[in-house]
């Protein structure tokens, strides 16, 4: 028993976590990849269980495998790896958000697009100036303010990205559609215009602040977003054309799986290399490829595809809760960390409290603002339930949050600034607090809040998926023979009635419309260059 406790702390401990000989690396690679299989069979045992999702699993278990590690080195380390955020960046998150896109029921998507752009965009905003003020007003308050202008700003925008990964594993897509869609959405938005106003705050010379830097962080941000989004969507295109016109399935389906794969991840790293955003870059990328790439491989690489893009997600989305986890007991950060328990709960308390406050100050005011906008007869409108749903789910904290902590406050992972490793102490316990608790409680009170959620999602023509192949709306049955393309075959009615109509259906549902006339463009024009079912075989395209 002693020489197996010295081998572990010196092979394990020692060896990978300080990053040692080759024999120390592949045991941590070893230790870790075991423990990832033990997370997706206690996700497996707990499916079931309404209180636990697989990021709290994952989550708990690298609690505890760090905490035998603590034991083991006698106090010395409690990690298998050292955190990295360019790891984090470059190959962890990309399968995440490249699946999300590629999933995604794109006709929820764009029907609220919106509404999403503008939670993910202006509520940034909204919530990074509450987050950076308060943390500047009240850090004095509780002892703690040795920090500087950029740093608090740097707050801000790590403390307002709300967490993806957690928000898609606690509401289900299937049970609740269009709530999925609106939180989904906006935390792929907010992930981006988070990492694109943090770069941008790290960039800022505080000395040579003037009037009109505001409005160029404001235009620096809607360029990168145009053309990150433009790039994501070219490539895609790109790729839908080559595996169209090439036709690699008549010799082998892995080429066109392998095509499909590495066109993705290069749109990410071409975006970072071109100091876009990769996120939104890869985003559009996977929804590009959905609509016409996938159409256009055989039968056997659409299911290839489907299942191996999701299962690099789900294993890159447990490696993240699993390491967090485990770099929860990092003893070097506590230790360096001179701040009193008094004074770390109070940071933790005012952290969590401008949480809460900046992200109801613009999930309540801009979904009545949707509302409003939307009208009575574009679509049903975010009811007050609704908004506290997406409100809670938002609140969570995650992975992006602690990369951009570790990106702002540390040098590779590491720390001698007392100040420094209080923040990032204080940001692995809010991601803890909001992972657990808000993690626990989200599905209870979708189920206490929307009880007849599940019910309405599953109603005839859906599909059992939640594959609405119509729209929200009663009055589909009139505009779709409206616009259809047979009554334009048909040419009943005056041009000038025609365009009367048009417009009149423009001004009443704009969404609804635009997406109608797109669709019409898409059949006319794109599919036939880049692949994809025509209207009368779309069925489960949207």
């Amino acid at each position: 028993m002693a020489s197996w406790w010295w081998w572990w702390s010196e092979a394990v401990v020692v060896g990978g976590g300080t990053g040692g000989g080759s024999s120390g690396t592949v045991v941590s690679i070893c230790v870790f990849t075991a423990v990832l299989c033990v997370c997706l069979v206690a996700g497996h045992l707990l499916e079931e269980n309404k209180w636990v999702n697989e990021s709290i699993t994952a989550l708990l278990i690298g609690c505890v495998v760090g905490a035998i590690i603590f034991l083991l080195s006698e106090g010395k380390n409690s990690r298998i790896l050292r955190f990295d955020e360019q790891l984090f960046f470059i190959y962890v998150l990309p399968p995440i958000i490249f699946n999300a896109g590629f999933q995604v029921k794109k006709k929820q998507f764009f029907h609220n697009f919106l509404t999403i752009m503008s939670f993910g965009i202006f509520g940034v905003f909204i919530s990074v100036a509450i987050v950076s003020t308060g943390c500047y007003w009240l850090f004095p308050k509780v002892g703690f303010g040795d920090l500087g202008a950029v740093d608090f700003l740097a707050l801000g925008a790590i403390f307002s990205s709300t967490d993806t990964v957690c928000t898609l594993q606690v509401i289900s897509q299937d049970e609740t559609p269009r709530l999925y869609s609106l939180v989904f959405g906006e935390g792929v938005v907010n992930d981006a215009t988070s990492v694109v106003l943090f770069n941008a705050i790290k960039n800022l010379d505080i000395t040579q602040l003037k009037g009109g830097v505001a409005l160029k962080v404001i235009s620096d941000f809607l360029y990168l977003f145009f053309t990150s989004t433009m790039l994501g969507v070219t490539i895609g295109l790109s790729t839908a054309y080559a595996l169209k016109a090439l036709y690699f399935g008549r010799h082998s389906t892995d080429r066109e799986v392998a095509l499909m794969a590495l066109m993705a991840y290069l749109s990410y790293m071409l975006a970072e290399f071109l100091d876009l955003s990769g996120i939104l870059t890869v985003f559009f990328c996977g929804i590009v490829m959905s609509h016409y790439a996938w159409h256009n491989v055989t039968e056997s690489s659409r299911i290839t595809t489907r299942h191996i893009f999701a299962t690099l997600s789900f294993i890159a989305e447990t490696f993240i809760f699993l390491y967090v986890g485990m770099d929860a007991l990092d003893i070097d950060k506590w230790k360096t960390s001179e701040t009193s328990f008094k004074t770390s709960l109070g940071i933790f308390g005012i952290i969590i409290s401008l949480v809460l406050l900046g992200r109801a100050a613009f999930v309540f005011p801009l979904s009545i603002m949707s509302n409003y906008m939307s009208g009575s007869s574009e679509k049903a409108p975010i009811t007050f339930n609704h908004q506290v749903v997406i409100w809670w789910a938002g609140l969570m904290r995650g992975a992006v949050s602690i990369a951009l902590a570790y990106n702002q406050f540390t040098f590779s992972g590491v720390t001698l600034d007392p100040v420094h490793a209080t923040i990032i102490t204080s940001t692995i316990i809010v991601v803890f607090f909001t992972t657990l608790v808000f993690g626990f409680l989200t599905r209870p009170l979708i189920s206490a809040i929307l009880p007849h959620q599940h019910r309405q999602s599953t109603t005839p023509g859906t599909g059992g998926g939640g594959r609405s192949t119509g729209s929200n709306s009663p009055k589909d049955d009139f505009i779709m023979p409206f616009l259809s393309p047979d009554e334009e075959a048909s040419g009943s009615g005056s041009g000038f009635l025609q365009a009367k109509r048009s417009i009149s259906m423009l001004l009443e549902r704009p969404v609804h419309t635009v997406h109608i006339y797109w669709r019409k463009f898409d059949d006319r024009f794109m599919r036939p260059i880049f692949g994809g079912p025509m209207e009368r075989d779309r069925g489960n395209c949207y």
